[in-house]
């Protein structure tokens, strides 16, 4: 087995990537694939609007062309998968985002699943995103915490507005599953579940098993 699998975090929040690497270090393992996880440093510190994402294009699609000799698969780590199509347009390797791979494990757990989101902003976007999936009749719906990127360290009020929001969804919406719409959150996944009592998707995770699965695939 060999392989290597590239998840880029397209903000430039060095804390966030090393979050990030941590929820991951459960689908490392002897002999199998390297998970390298990179910050974008061009990235602004955290990605909240449609600018931030325009402006992360370029760079992504560009660390894509650089890296995929070396590469057999990359995840893009931003819940809003920005620059998924123009990476996979000059990528020869599979690119995966993780909105939609969260959002296929979510539909693959549950019938209905809750979006915990940072900013109320985001929104919009997500639905729009959803609905080009072709997913909103599956979406119980999509709350926001009203904190951004940067502040997502903050461990205790960070995981309490996200048990408020997860309880909502469940009670209110009608949510049997919830998906966490930052990569900045991976860290509270496990907690947040055991608080809120239905199954909680980490989507970067969600992408890079899927990634792991087809360099495996490739490699057997």
């Amino acid at each position: 087995m060999a392989g290597r699998i590239l998840v880029i975090n397209p903000n430039s929040s060095g804390d966030v990537t090393d979050r990030m690497s941590d929820a991951l270090e459960g689908l490392r393992f002897a002999d199998g694939p390297v998970i390298d996880c990179a910050t974008l440093a061009e990235g602004p510190p955290g990605i909240e609007t449609d600018c931030h994402i325009a402006d992360v294009v370029a760079p992504i699609v560009t660390t894509v062309e650089r890296e995929q000799n070396r590469t057999d698969a990359f995840v893009i780590a931003c819940f809003s998968d920005p620059g998924l199509h123009a990476a996979r347009e000059v990528s020869r390797v599979p690119v995966y985002g993780i909105a939609q791979c969260g959002y296929a494990a979510a539909i693959a757990v549950g019938e209905r699943f809750g979006v915990i989101s940072i900013l109320s902003r985001s929104l919009p976007r997500h639905r729009r995103h959803i609905g080009s999936l072709g997913l909103l009749d599956k979406l119980a719906g999509d709350l926001a915490i009203d904190m951004g990127v940067t502040e997502l360290a903050q461990k205790d009020k960070v995981l309490d507005r996200m048990t408020a929001v997860g309880s909502k969804l469940r009670k209110d919406h009608g949510a049997d599953v919830l998906v966490m719409g930052c990569a900045g959150m991976a860290q509270y996944r496990r907690l947040l579940e055991q608080r809120v009592g239905i199954p909680v998707i980490e989507p970067t995770q969600s992408a890079t098993s899927v990634a792991l699965n087809a360099v495996q695939a490739a490699h057997a």
